[in-house]
């Protein structure tokens, strides 16, 4: 199969439709501390999608609240900023690739993984003085690139995977040789396209590259919380491994081993209600 031309796929990247403008500024307030509920509840409530996706979260059992949550900013209030903003950019990303019925796998286990890697990047945030709102967000779309192949390019996706298989090799090694590319640099360029910020760009670049002489500290986050999810085998995929990490990448983390063993329990427990938005 001939490889795919970067050129080719930045095409199919720019002519994507954009993410709803309340995602964006959602993105762009994560280092403020300031945002007022009524504002974050303005926003959600212009996108009805949205709004009806997250009213259903927060009415949902898991929740167990005792009274009808009717409005957005009841629902921030009784759930907090974090979770819903979590929510509402989660409920965004995967919608925007929920009609997606040519993709070259399934995509539920491709979110759960990715749900997954979100709520452990943001467990392990704080070991490195990382925003872990900015950490959620780079691990929800850590493998975003492999999605836009296997939406946009759905033939040369299966042949990937088909080789992945054959030679028993792992999904970056096929993409490489089928493509010529890989998905972190897809995931780059699109997180670039929809202007997401720097930090996240760059994780998403590098969250395959060696590590540096002075590593990037979101790609330590992102790389570590992708093994840990595969680990609990929380997509629920067939033959999902732990991919080989770099060496020492625990002792840059400067993790202690019961707090990674704290990390594996909190990821559990958080993963079902995170994973809820995937159900609505």
């Amino acid at each position: 199969m001939t490889p795919l031309v970067l050129d080719d796929v930045l095409k199919k990247i720019h002519a994507l439709p954009s993410l709803q403008t309340v995602v964006m500024e959602l993105l762009a307030s994560i280092d403020q501390d300031d945002t007022h509920i009524g504002d974050l509840a303005f926003k959600i409530e212009q996108d009805q999608a949205l709004t009806a996706k997250t009213l259903r979260l927060a009415n949902s059992s898991f929740y167990g609240m005792q009274r009808q949550i009717t409005t957005i900013e009841e629902a921030i209030a009784t759930l907090g900023f974090r979770t819903v903003r979590g929510v509402v950019t989660a409920a965004a990303l995967t919608g925007f690739f929920a009609n997606s019925q040519q993709a070259a796998f399934e995509v539920t286990p491709f979110w759960r993984h990715a749900i997954a890697t979100a709520v452990c990047a943001r467990e392990l945030a704080p070991y490195l003085q990382l925003n872990p709102e900015h950490a959620y967000t780079t691990g929800l779309l850590h493998d975003i690139g492999r999605l836009v192949l296997a939406t946009q390019f759905p033939t040369h996706y299966k042949a990937t995977m088909a080789y992945g298989a054959q030679h028993d090799c792992s999904l970056l090694i096929a993409e490489r040789t089928v493509l010529g590319l890989d998905h972190a640099v897809v995931g780059h360029a699109l997180t670039r396209h929809w202007k997401f910020p720097e930090t996240i760009q760059q994780a998403l670049a590098t969250h395959h590259a060696p590590l540096g002489q002075v590593p990037n500290p979101m790609q330590l986050v992102v790389i570590a919380a992708d093994a840990i999810a595969h680990a609990l085998d929380l997509s629920m995929e067939q033959n999902d491994a732990v991919p080989l990490l770099p060496p020492g990448i625990w002792k840059q983390l400067a993790i202690s081993d019961s707090d990674l063993l704290q990390v594996f329990a909190k990821v559990e427990a958080q993963f079902a209600r995170a994973s809820l938005v995937l159900d609505t």
